[in-house]
């Protein structure tokens, strides 16, 4: 007997599964049964369940029987004759929604010619199995699937215009393109979408070539000129917010510009663009860790005995600035409270960024790189008619990633462009290469897409062909703006004494154990030596115990805490990470004593 559960209670047993699954499935269909439920059927467990519980993600697929397609001509017809509704083919059990676990027991067939005796279902077509970013890419079943992967994940971090009333609101971190374009080249999925309204990428001539190395590994060369008149274009928003908070005892933050006297004051010049109310005025242009919002706090953990002396009428700097490495201009100020009535500002600085060399690029079919270099378009490679192409891209890129729906688009966009119309690039139903060739033949070129190229420096005719054409360019969020690090003398941690971490912060880059090694292969020792002064410290050791000794530079003194005055005490320069090393080792019990020589002698 086969044990039956529904909603994963036990309610009752069967003698034959399959006549029992096949009931239960003609009483859905007929409707007599909800059509939410579904049964799955465990070999292993000799177990049937039955499901009709929430939360389930379940998907449509046309009944096979006998090895027939219920869905008919006659179907199509009245669909498309709005004699016939979705809701219709439901009732009649020409499709059915299947969940994840009766999915197990079904074959489903890709294409209606695929379908056997064996087949139960049928997709209502091959693009279902693709989610929507995926079924953006044009050309997609000409790709390799983990390119595919890459794909669409690049169209997650494309920028463009998310939301038409950005301006009033207030998202972090986010980029707006200024000229974002509609893809010529496209599938039906971008009408679904209303991608138009939404866009997020332009389209660009490229020529498929080497020049002068700076495309090595994925980069690209940009058209100098381009980039002038607009190219991926963007600006970064980003809010910065300050509110007055309440503490107790009724002390408030008062957001205004701080008086001289205030604890932690900075500079007159940070606060040069303030108002009288404390808060930046739009449009000024502010550079980093100046102020945007002005506060002063009242101080904290006051003791009972404090709260009469002077320090409980100090306040301090509690003021809002820039991020560290960043810049801008003021876009927009909003003075609201919070749901406790508290004073909330928020200022939203934003700042335009033009391509530069290290932004990041990428295609719709998992073809990223970053700028490698950005040429004069004099200096750029131009065909016959004197077209000169936006981007450089690497031929060496294709080859063993298999993108031939990348080339597939750079042919499809040329046409496109030349045509004056959009191309369906539909995975599995889209225009076929043959008859893209045969328009590109009949518009005056050669129907593979290749075309002379003149060198822009000499002004010879290159030997080989080079394949141009357009195409669907997304520019990324990740910029080199955003990334780029560097720091002299900074803050420091209060264990180690070593630069603090973190870009945001202000902090170092660490130099580790292998860059150690690549400076000691390199025989860079010098080098070396100033990055490892991070934490330079001078100790005064007693070279009689080998341990640290005191010098007061005060009373001019010099001796050791355990031998006393006549010792010989030396000043030595070391890391202050290794003074803490001696310092633990200590505190287990062990004796670090330290034995010095003289570098000057033999």
């Amino acid at each position: 007997m086969i044990d039956v559960f529904l909603n994963e209670k036990y309610i009752g047993e069967v003698a034959n599964a399959k006549t029992f699954m096949e009931n239960v499935k003609a009483e859905r269909r007929g409707g007599k049964l909800p059509a939410t439920m579904n049964i799955y059927y465990d070999e292993k467990s000799n177990e049937i369940y039955l499901d009709s519980s929430k939360g389930r993600a379940r998907r449509p697929l046309i009944v096979v029987e006998n090895g027939k397609s219920l869905l008919t001509d006659d179907h199509y017809e009245k669909l498309k004759k709005n004699e016939l509704k979705w809701s219709d083919l439901l009732k009649q059990g020409i499709i059915e929604y299947i969940d994840a676990a009766e999915e197990e027991n079904i074959y489903v067939a890709l294409k209606e010619e695929d379908i056997t005796k064996e087949h139960t279902h049928l997709e209502i077509d091959p693009i279902v199995i693709l989610g929507l970013t995926t079924s953006l890419v044009p050309f997609s079943n000409f790709v390799q699937s983990s390119r595919l992967n890459r794909g669409q994940k690049t169209q997650k971090q494309s920028l463009g215009l998310y939301l038409a009333n950005y301006h009033l609101r207030i998202d972090t971190d986010v980029n707006i393109l200024h000229y974002p374009q509609a893809p010529i080249v496209r599938s039906f999925m971008h009408d679904v979408s209303k991608y138009n309204e939404h866009p997020s990428g332009q389209n660009v001539v490229v020529a498929l070539m080497s020049y002068h190395g700076y495309n090595m590994q994925d980069s690209l060369i940009i058209n100098k000129a381009s980039i002038e008149r607009g190219l991926a274009r963007s600006t970064f928003f980003r809010p910065y917010s300050s509110e007055e908070l309440r503490y107790q005892g009724g002390l408030v933050d008062e957001i205004g510009v701080p008086d001289k006297d205030v604890k932690g004051y900075r500079s007159e010049e940070d606060y040069r663009h303030l108002e009288d109310d404390g808060i930046i005025y739009p449009e000024a242009k502010v550079d980093m860790e100046q102020v945007l919002i002005g506060k002063t706090s009242p101080p904290r953990f006051l003791g009972d005995m404090e709260e009469f002396t002077l320090a409980a009428n100090t306040r301090r700097e509690a003021s809002t600035t820039i991020r560290h490495g960043e810049r801008g201009v003021v876009d927009n100020i909003i003075i609201t409270e919070n749901e406790e009535g508290n004073k909330l500002v928020v200022v939203k600085v934003r700042d335009q960024r033009i391509p530069e060399v290290g932004d990041k690029f990428a295609t719709r079919h998992g073809q990223k790189g970053v700028i490698g270099a950005i040429v004069p378009s004099t200096d750029m490679p131009f065909t016959a008619s004197g077209l000169i192409p936006d981007i450089i891209f690497s031929p060496h890129s294709v080859p063993s990633r298999m993108s031939i729906s990348h080339l597939m688009e750079l042919l499809g966009g040329k046409v496109g462009a030349l045509s004056g119309r959009t191309i369906d690039a539909t995975t599995f139903a889209g225009e076929k290469e043959e008859d893209l060739r045969k328009e590109l033949l009949s518009l005056g070129f050669k129907e593979n897409g290749t075309e002379k190229l003149y060198n822009g420096i000499t002004g010879e005719e290159y030997e080989a062909t080079i394949f141009v054409g357009n195409q669907y360019y997304m520019k990324l969020k990740y910029m080199v703006a955003n990334k780029l690090h560097a720091r002299a003398s900074g803050r420091i941690q209060l264990l180690t004494r070593q630069p603090i971490e973190g870009r945001a912060k202000g902090g170092g880059m660490r130099l580790g154990e292998m860059e150690k090694d690549c400076f000691v292969a390199h025989g860079a020792s010098l080098l070396l030596k100033e990055r490892f002064d991070s934490d330079k410290t001078r100790l005064h050791v007693c070279e009689s115990c080998g341990l640290f000794a005191v010098s007061d530079d005060y009373k001019g003194k010099k001796f050791c805490q355990r031998c006393g005055n006549n010792v010989e005490i030396t000043t030595i320069e070391l890391s202050y990470a290794f003074k803490l090393l001696l310092d633990e080792l200590k505190s287990l019990g062990f004796y670090p004593k330290l034995k010095l020589k003289s570098k000057y002698l033999d």
